[in-house]
């Protein structure tokens, strides 16, 4: 049994930058988030939880993705890998073998690679699943290869550069006096673990323990071997039995320190991977009380209160950290995430702009900058473009203007599209045919029911009335919605592209005079978005996609990317009604569009 986890889409606009980044260890990546490979490395193991805790939720979500390894290979492959002599591969080894410079970052390389780490593979899925899960819990599959978000490191930073450099060659301890007198009985062991031998190697271990009970270095190699063992059989409970040994070895005495990092740092790490938040949690409350001077533990910490909903001890445990250590620009881009998730816009730029601009891990992320440039446009500022722009040019963005970032590579990217180029021709005569049918049904929702149009709660609008009635949502029929539309509910059944499209919705969209939607993005480029006019008054509304505006008419369908910017304004004297349909983008195969997850 493999081991488990238990884990919106958007409104009209549905924000690719609506949650915040964050990532434990160096990933090396199978995908990308915009279709291309490689990505920058991480080193915490938290951050990459902090999408969905920023906007105060948290899940937990199901681990279905281990029979696509084969993890013995692969972990035999791994073992001999052990560069800084600490016992185990990790990504301090990483560094050493990719020669690595003080910054922590690896070259970028855009040609395909495999993952050279079964756990950083792991985990890039956790968090793109962890980041599509906000407001409804539904069932999640891991993203293909061709689509992975790349996540940014974690803060490992001092402000001296020639502590960078000590810190950087600095091997853990891990044996205390005693072990040093059995080390060639450890040594031995854990040679069988590092050649992939895992049930020899768990034995070795167990027999150790057993002789040595009060050898910390022991213990965590049998917990190592518990963990290993755990991945191969893919087993929840020899996984929980790993947790319970990590726990045993910190609770020994004269543990060295840094085996006592180690060692609680992956216990956490598991917790989190069962879905145990509340336990991960306070595993890193331990680790922070024993350590309060490590600020990369205190920013795993505040990452480990925004997993659970805790925004105000999160910018708190930031707060601390930024008095400590004022250049940090790991908890600066994250204190200016939480700021800019209270709609505190003005005050989360310079933390966003200064936390980016440090360079330090974990800062070099597609949603700081998106976030950063949404912010300074909201604000008017201009130089928000540049921001954009420089995203790009870094691989955060497939382009300025089309700043999505859960993509598949090659598919056709174009602001606006006609009917001829999306190849769904019989959908758009249709919707054409029967917009009086679904005009009719849509307003009679409105005027018997007003409460199902609900509030668009994205904070996509800059002021205004706009509310939405929605009949799908990620390829999900909302049976109780459809018995106020059943005729419009039944000719749709007829388009699986559409309703099966479980990257979008289906929904009406009633927008009143005076709004004014700002510049945003959708979170995919996998979707196209289609808007049939109903209700629609002769001036005052339009609709901007990338450089080009346009206007609805009723009965016609309108059809954008809304992976690309887009901004809407409605300036009539009376309210504006549209059809929203979203299609899968007309280039996926039919595997994609069955093991995309949802959005």
């Amino acid at each position: 049994m493999a081991p488990r986890k238990n884990s919106k889409g958007g409104g009209g606009g549905s924000s690719s930058g609506s949650s915040s980044p964050a990532a434990r260890r160096e990933l090396k990546h199978g995908g990308h988030k915009n279709g291309r490979k490689g990505g920058p490395s991480g080193s915490s193991f938290f951050t990459w939880f902090i999408v969905i805790a920023l906007l105060g939720v948290w899940t937990s979500v199901a681990v279905i993705w281990f029979d696509l390894i084969d993890y013995e290979d692969v972990l035999g492959k791994l073992g001999v890998y052990d560069a800084d002599g600490d016992g185990d591969f990790d990504v301090e080894d990483a560094k050493i073998l990719l020669a690595e410079g003080p910054s922590g970052k690896t070259k970028r390389n855009t040609k395909a690679k495999e993952p050279q780490n079964i756990e950083d593979e792991v985990k890039e899925k956790i968090q793109f699943l962890l980041h599509e899960t906000v407001h409804t819990d539904h069932e999640v599959h891991a993203p293909p290869e061709e689509e992975q978000e790349v996540l940014p490191e974690a803060n490992k930073k001092t402000n001296d550069p020639d502590q960078k450099e000590k810190v950087k060659k600095k091997k853990p301890k891990l044996l205390n006096n005693f072990d040093k007198t059995i080390k060639a009985e450890l040594d031995a062991a854990e040679k069988l673990r590092k050649r992939g031998n895992i049930e020899e190697a768990v034995h070795a271990f167990e027999k150790l323990v057993h002789k040595y009970p009060h050898s910390p270095r022991a213990r965590y190699g049998k917990a190592q071997c518990e963990d290993d063992l755990a991945e191969k059989r893919r087993s929840n409970e020899l996984l929980q039995g790993a947790i319970e040994t990590y726990q045993e070895v910190a609770s020994l005495p004269d543990v060295p320190t840094d085996l006592v990092k180690l060692t609680l740092k992956r216990r956490s790490d598991r917790q989190q991977f069962l879905g145990h938040m509340k336990g991960s949690l306070m595993t890193l409350q331990r680790l922070v009380q024993l350590f309060p001077n490590d600020t990369s533990l205190k920013n795993d910490l505040g990452v480990g209160y925004l997993l659970i909903g805790d925004n105000n001890n999160a910018k708190k445990v930031y707060e601390e950290v930024l008095n400590m250590t004022p250049n940090d620009g790991f908890a600066k881009v994250h204190y200016g995430f939480i700021l800019k998730a209270q709609n505190k816009i003005a005050a989360s730029i310079p933390f966003l702009k200064e936390g980016i601009e440090s360079g330090d891990p974990g800062t070099d992320d597609g949603r700081f900058y998106f976030h950063l440039g949404d912010a300074m446009q909201r604000v008017g500022d201009k130089e928000a473009y540049k921001w954009y722009e420089l995203g790009h040019k870094r691989g955060h963005f497939a382009s300025v203007w089309q700043r999505s970032l859960y993509n598949v590579k090659g598919l056709k990217a174009q602001p606006w599209w006609t009917a001829q180029e999306t190849g769904y021709t019989d959908l758009v005569k249709s919707l054409e045919r029967n917009w009086k049918v679904i005009r009719d049904e849509g307003l009679a929702v409105m005027d018997k029911a007003r409460g199902l149009f609900l509030p668009e709660d994205e904070n996509l609008r800059e002021k205004g009335d706009w509310s939405q009635f929605t009949l799908w949502q990620q390829g999900r029929k909302n049976e109780n919605a459809c018995k106020g539309a059943p005729k419009t509910c039944a000719f749709l059944e007829k388009f699986p592209e559409t309703t099966g499209c479980r990257r979008g919705q289906i929904k009406y969209s009633v927008m009143h005079p005076g709004t004014h939607v700002w510049p945003h993005t959708g979170p995919t480029n996998c979707r196209l978005r289609m808007h049939l006019g109903l209700v629609i008054p002769k001036e005052g509304c339009k609709i901007r996609c990338a450089r080009e505006t346009k206007t609805w008419e009723e009965g016609q369908v309108l059809i954008f990317d809304d992976s690309f910017e887009h901004e809407v304004w409605q300036d009539a004297s009376s309210f504006r009604l549209i059809f929203i349909v979203d299609v899968w983008h007309p280039e996926l195969t039919p595997q994609q569009r069955h093991s995309l997850p949802a959005i």
